[in-house]
């Protein structure tokens, strides 16, 4: 999520970076919801000062043995404004929060500008590309005909795109998470951390799932709270750090 303090400072360079991203900021929107904040907020401070006034007041009138029944009704009417106001500045802060967290990152200056993924511009290069004596094959074509990747029993067991491995195939599948895990943790200075694979949604806020990503999570409703089955080891990961 972007820095409150720069959309309320800066909203409109905000906007035309987001514009390089094609995406399109409603800063109108976005300034009368603030302006209503601010003012609301000045409001609700000043009433509870009123308010607090009023209530010292019930003390002294007390002592001076004053009726004090008029006093405790301002009190009371104080309370029920301030309620009131509460609940309108949450909804406005509520749907401040839901078009910030729908704000995509700034682009980078250095960012060149380019409506598709053929403006991309090649930063370096490392190594050549390998060359090979035969015709490399794709994984399906070396896995499928041996039987060590059925995707049809996949599809009946899930649906498709999904894959069932077996055999030197499930082995490889493991060797390569074990090479992984091994090589990192012990060479590379990481540390192997197991994190659950359900996670609450504020943990999805955090590393910006939610609400973009909303309709492609898989939600678990439950009794107190509803949880969500991670995308990847990223979500509890980063919010962890």
């Amino acid at each position: 999520m972007l820095d409150p303090k720069l959309l309320r400072t800066d909203i409109d360079q905000v906007a035309a970076q987001l514009a390089r991203r094609g995406v399109s900021l409603d800063t109108a929107r976005m300034n009368d919801l603030e302006g209503r904040r601010k003012a609301l907020q000045g409001e609700v401070q000043e009433l509870q000062n009123q308010r607090n006034v009023k209530s010292k007041l019930i003390g002294k009138a007390k002592a001076a043995g004053e009726d004090i029944e008029p006093i405790k009704a301002e009190v009371a009417a104080f309370a029920d404004r301030l309620k009131a106001m509460d609940a309108e500045l949450d909804g406005i802060q509520h749907a401040l929060r839901e078009i910030v967290l729908g704000i995509p990152n700034l682009p980078d200056a250095s960012v060149p500008d380019g409506a598709d993924e053929s403006a991309n511009r090649l930063e370096r290069r490392w190594g050549d590309p390998r060359t090979f004596d035969f015709e490399p094959k794709d994984h399906v074509d070396l896995g499928v005909p041996p039987g060590w990747i059925d995707f049809d029993a996949a599809s009946k067991l899930t649906a498709a795109r999904f894959a069932v491995l077996s055999g030197p195939m499930a082995r490889l599948h493991r060797a390569l998470i074990q090479f992984m895990l091994d090589l990192h943790s012990a060479e590379h200075g990481y540390t192997e951390t197991y994190v659950p694979y359900l996670v609450n949604a504020d943990s999805l806020r955090g590393t910006g799932q939610l609400p973009k990503f909303e309709e492609d999570l898989f939600r678990v409703p439950g009794p107190e709270r509803d949880f969500y089955l991670i995308p990847t080891a990223e979500v509890p990961v980063t919010n962890l750090v």
